[in-house]
């Protein structure tokens, strides 16, 4: 079962590897590139008309690799759902963009709406599921938490929402989505392992390899960027996997980077809001901040890295408990 794992994770990545340079020729005929920010890093500038959309690579790298490996299993197929769901309203928001020219994409209360929908479907299926219902398990304690159900399908929609648009809010420099995502799937895979859920586990292993595969395309200087297409599906696709692993609560330690990215957002627009336009970072998500202290591209996503790196050790050294080791 453990050899499945790994095969997911290779056919993914080889997937993403060989079909990368024939999906960035043709997004460079289509025109579709990326529109920067006037107000951002002056170094952003010249990724203006990098081919945007590469989400396209890395969702479907994975769902071909889950399908061919995993066995079949409600669990992930709700995942992979959900997945494809969040990556169709990126798509949607990403094309509304490069096609009809209007930068700020799909309007926010149409893709909120659509992102609720889909976090609702997963989380309706967790309550009701018999080997699941309304329970969270605590990191480090062996315990579980009990919910009222009304709190729980919030709880576990607000899992997946919250990811995608976590991760969405990430993918601002070279490598540094695709990376970190990658360090929380393979966590997630190993966690999925540890609970016995293998064809999950292979699910995760997929995301992981097709970020991998990615990478070596959207690495500094990216020839490709994923894009709402890319970055929605990922980060619901960490949610999902918490939601019917009963594991939101470890989400939030495996995914420590990507909290810290939206935190930094959050404080922001609060500071600056009751401060009458004063701001707390130079510029958010942090990322940018750092940028803009000085640090090269390639510094800041590495240490970000690093960090997504120690976060999921963390998050890990918390299932023992869970499992009653």
């Amino acid at each position: 079962m453990f050899s499945t794992v790994l095969y997911a994770a290779l056919l993914a990545f080889l997937i993403a590897l060989i079909a990368g340079p024939p999906l960035i020729r043709f997004l460079r005929r289509l025109k579709f590139g990326q529109t920067v920010r006037t107000d951002g890093p002056k170094t952003h500038l010249k990724k203006s008309g990098t081919p945007t959309m590469g989400g396209i690579l890395i969702v479907p790298a994975a769902a071909i690799s889950t399908l061919l490996l995993a066995g079949a299993d409600l669990k992930v197929n709700y995942c992979l759902l959900v997945t494809i769901g969040f990556s169709l309203i990126g798509l949607i928001d990403d094309l509304i963009i490069v096609v009809a020219r209007r930068p700020l994409g799909l309007k926010a209360r149409h893709k909120l709406l659509g992102e609720i929908i889909l976090g609702l479907l997963i989380s309706l299926f967790a309550l009701t599921a018999p080997e699941l219902g309304p329970v969270l398990a605590v990191p480090f304690s062996g315990q579980f938490l009990t919910l009222p159900p009304w709190l729980f399908v919030i709880v576990a929609a607000g899992a997946v929402v919250g990811s995608a648009n976590a991760v969405n809010f990430t993918d601002g420099l070279d490598g540094l989505a695709a990376g970190t995502t990658a360090i929380s799937a393979v966590a997630y895979a190993l966690l999925c392992i540890g609970l016995g859920e293998w064809n999950l586990a292979a699910f995760a292993a997929a995301i992981a390899g097709a970020c991998l595969g990615f990478t070596w395309f959207n690495a500094h200087p990216a020839q490709v960027i994923m894009g709402d297409t890319g970055s929605l599906g990922l980060g619901a696709a960490l949610g999902a996997m918490a939601v019917v692993t009963r594991t939101e609560l470890f989400l939030v330690i495996i995914g420590g980077i990507f909290v810290i990215e939206t935190l930094s957002v959050m404080l922001q627009v609060s500071y600056f809001r009751l401060t009458g336009g004063r701001r707390l970072f130079r510029m958010a998500p942090l990322h940018h901040h750092f940028e803009l202290k000085g640090w090269p591209e390639t510094r800041v996503v590495f240490r970000f890295w690093l960090i997504g790196f120690v976060f999921a050790v963390i998050g890990l050294a918390g299932l023992p408990a869970v499992l009653g080791y």
